[in-house]
């Protein structure tokens, strides 16, 4: 079951309703019951890989809970644990990219070829799966007891606001709510109210925003052999703001309905476009999965504790498995190696820009200077995108040699670029979701306010008559139509 879809728009306010009828004992098991129905949706089979990594970690976590469990014992436990749920990833997820692979290398010593498998990956995955290990590993390191009861631990890893798509949570924050949650105070008017106006925005952030520049996206990409600079520039910078509507959208949604039901996940963004340098921009995107690799990866293999070489080392693995996690395919692998080399190169540029602009007196902390760093640090996030979006890696290449040998300045005034898919009227329907867009991560960034935040301390009348505003926007202007498929968010596929 998709959030952007009629099906959801019935099932959210019944799991609501019966939610705040039942005794609160019981509310856990339903909201469990809801959540496995939710992902049954969408493939009633692959419940039984939700079901297994549940039951997997959770003994495993008991385990590692017993005061007479030896150390030498915890670490076999926590080992099967991560071979079971990554092996069960890798095999759903990696194992076409495996063969594939295999097949070009024998294809070139010109040998035969092995067959290829069809897998259908469970939606979600990627998700659960680091949920349930980064959960064991707070057992193991004793940031967090073991979870007794079998339910309230499946209830954590399978809450469905955040099951398919993220954000990936803690035991210290989840677990820890769904354990006191009896005690949740029931009904608080602000706090409901917020969280429906967090899921308003969510949704116009997807249907009006994210669903109707795919369009250009697409587009751009699927013909980009036929364009030049400006076109290709257009296209990357449109799926930049694809990607961050898509997925910004679908966390806000999985927040906003969390916090009617009385629970607080994390914020997955912070104004990402905002950051001065890529180091910022991991500060600021997806939060829940990059402090998951820097606790559960990064730091364990050394962090930067070993020296400058190690530490750039584990920096570049980090990058690369997180690209990898996004994807089965080396582009996306590229990807994530980009990020990690800019935080490098910044890192060993930093103390020669400093002292440059010593040099020169410049005011770094001035209008101008932060904007050209927004924009330098934009520019170097949105070509790594182009690897992202791509469908190869071959694909990423040529394009990006396009955008570069190629010059279309002409469509800069032909009005060509109205071409791409979109009506002029479609065009300025979009222009008005960035104005809102722009607007609302600015308030953001510089009051560190959500929409929800900024209108609860609003005049009432106002307050509503934004959210009218937003709520009809989604239903007059959302990208709907024949051969849209609006029940894709794009992060499913990871």
């Amino acid at each position: 079951m998709l959030f952007n879809t009629i099906d959801f728009l019935i099932f959210f306010p019944l799991v609501v309703l019966v939610y705040f009828v039942l005794p609160a004992k019981a509310r856990y098991v339903w909201l469990l019951a809801a959540s496995y129905y939710f992902y049954m949706c969408w493939n009633p089979v692959y419940i039984v890989l939700l079901f297994l990594s549940t039951a997997v970690t959770y003994l495993c976590g008991l385990c590692l809970d017993r005061p007479d469990t030896k150390r030498a014992v915890g670490k076999c436990a926590v080992i099967f644990c991560f071979a079971a749920n990554i092996g069960m990833l890798a095999y759903f997820k990696y194992t076409g990219l495996l063969v594939q692979t295999v097949n070009q290398i024998l294809a070139a010593a010109g040998l035969g070829s092995v067959p290829e498998y069809d897998i259908l990956l469970p939606v979600g995955i990627s998700f659960y799966t680091f949920q349930a290990l980064g959960y064991i590993v707070d057992v193991y390191r004793g940031d967090i007891r073991a979870e007794k009861n079998f339910l309230k631990y499946a209830l954590f890893v399978s809450f469905f606001p955040q099951l398919v798509a993220g954000p990936i949570e803690r035991s210290r924050s989840l677990l820890t709510q769904i354990r006191e949650e009896p005690r949740h105070k029931l009904w608080d008017y602000e706090r409901v109210t917020g969280g429906l106006i967090t899921m308003i925005w969510g949704f116009f952030l997807k249907v009006v925003i994210a669903d109707r520049i795919a369009v250009v996206v697409n587009t751009v990409f699927d013909g980009y052999e036929r364009y030049g600079t400006v076109v290709l520039a257009v296209g990357a910078m449109a799926f930049a703001v694809q990607i961050y509507c898509d997925f910004a959208g679908y966390s806000t949604i999985a927040v906003g309905a969390a916090k009617v039901l009385g629970f607080e996940l994390t914020d997955n963004f912070n104004t990402p476009y905002f950051a001065r340098s890529v180091t910022d921009f991991w500060h600021r995107w997806h939060i829940s999965l990059s402090t998951w690799f820097r606790d559960y990866l990064y730091i364990p293999l050394g962090g930067s504790r070993r020296g400058k070489l190690k530490k750039y080392r584990n920096i570049l693995i980090t990058f690369g498995i997180s690209g990898l996690w996004h994807g089965a395919g080396w582009h996306y692998m590229i990807w994530g190696l980009l990020h990690g080399a800019c935080q490098i190169l910044e890192k060993e540029l930093g103390p020669v820009v400093r002292k440059i602009n010593q040099r020169f007196g410049t005011r770094t902390e001035s209008f101008g200077y932060k904007c050209f760093r927004v924009a330098a640090t934009f520019a170097a996030v949105d070509l790594a995108w182009i690897f992202f979006r791509a469908d190869s890696l071959h694909q990423a290449l040529h394009y990006i040699e396009r955008m570069f040998r190629y010059g279309d300045w002409w469509t800069l005034f032909d009005q060509s670029l109205y071409g791409l898919g979109l009506s002029v009227q479609e065009v300025h329907i979009l222009f008005f979701g960035l104005a809102v867009l722009f607007l609302t991560d600015l308030l953001k960034y510089l009051k560190g306010q959500t929409v929800s935040d900024f209108l609860s301390k609003q005049w009432i009348v106002f307050r509503w008559a934004v959210v009218l505003v937003l709520l009809f926007g989604c239903l007059i202007f959302g990208y709907y139509g024949p051969g849209f498929d609006s029940s894709r968010f794009i992060y499913f596929q990871f």
